[in-house]
């Protein structure tokens, strides 16, 4: 189950399409209308489809309150989550697994299924859709190409380094690097976060193209699949970087990289991927501090374009 918008991350993995599996989505923008008697109809006939799926299994990776009421409301016999769950979405489960509160997000995730007599294994890779691998590969531009990408924006403005620097970076790489093309990706509504960049991209069109807003998620996940070189915030594109096991450098702020940074060390994971985070000796960092303009903002003005290019040529070399 994913939220409406976001299946492309997951549909077109190989054991997900095996003996008739499939995605369930969550349409969080139509059914967060509850005043809509239209809306609460529509959710109540969504959770009876859900109930009578009769799923043996349920396993809620999330750990929040709507997650946890949604595991409860599919009737499974047996539904497992973390047992310190936020928001007291440990009401659903049947199984509440205690993980240690220290480790990367993605090993306490592995640790649910044993909890139902299933060894994980770390696997991470992701699966990009054919038809969008193959628009990719014939891209006007940086179709075929060697190509970096560069994923500057983020929610949070905490985690946003200074875009006239991924400029510079961005140039070194065409110049000096080896690449062909620049191509530049964000989500709907992010390119005012990135104006340099995209003014860049307006006066050099036979070198960059600029995809910021214009994505799906699963398109986003063929451009990276296919690129030699991810350059990015945290956000998810360095994830995805991840995931295709693609060069990557990863700029990191108010972020504790330990719990949530890219998760290497997967049986497939070969490709670099080199973190620049700068924090001073006895610097630390609060557990939701990237929602605060500070002191991110001031962690990531200490990256500086050269970090960021010595980086990528050690995720190159």
């Amino acid at each position: 189950m994913v939220q409406k918008g976001f299946e492309g991350a997951v549909e077109a993995h190989p054991d997900l399409l095996a003996n008739g599996g499939g995605v369930v989505e969550f349409d969080r923008k139509r059914f967060g209308r509850w005043f809509s008697p239209a809306a609460q109809g529509a959710l109540l006939e969504w959770l009876r489809g859900l109930r009578r799926t009769r799923y043996d299994v349920v396993i809620d990776a999330q750990g929040l309150l709507r997650s946890g009421l949604l595991t409860r409301a599919t009737g499974a016999p047996v539904r497992v989550g973390f047992a310190d769950a936020r928001e007291g979405g440990w009401i659903g489960y049947t199984h509440r697994v205690k993980v240690p509160g220290d480790g990367h997000t993605v090993d306490s995730m592995l640790a649910l299924p044993s909890a139902v007599g299933v060894e994980p294994v770390k696997d991470l890779r992701l699966h990009a859709d054919a038809a969008e691998l193959a628009a990719v590969d014939a891209a006007t531009g940086f179709g075929g190409k060697r190509f970096a990408v560069l994923a500057p924006t983020s929610r949070w403005a905490s985690k946003q380094w200074n875009d006239g620097r991924y400029v510079e970076v961005g140039r070194d790489l065409l110049d000096n690097r080896g690449f062909e093309h620049i191509v530049i990706v964000g989500g709907p509504r992010e390119a005012r976060q990135v104006p340099a960049l995209c003014a860049w991209a307006e006066s050099d069109r036979a070198g960059v193209t600029n995809l910021i807003g214009v994505t799906s998620v699963a398109c986003l996940m063929a451009v990276v699949a296919r690129s030699a070189l991810l350059i990015g915030s945290d956000s998810a594109a360095v994830h995805m970087a991840v995931g295709f096991d693609r060069p990557c450098v990863a700029l990191y702020g108010p972020t504790d990289v330990a719990r949530v940074g890219p998760a290497v060390g997967g049986v497939t994971n070969t490709a670099p991927v080199v973190v620049v985070q700068r924090l001073n000796p006895g610097e630390s960092l609060r557990v939701g501090g990237h929602k605060d303009p500070e002191p991110g903002r001031t962690l990531m003005s200490r990256i500086t374009t050269g970090d960021v290019i010595d980086a990528a040529c050690c995720a190159t070399r």
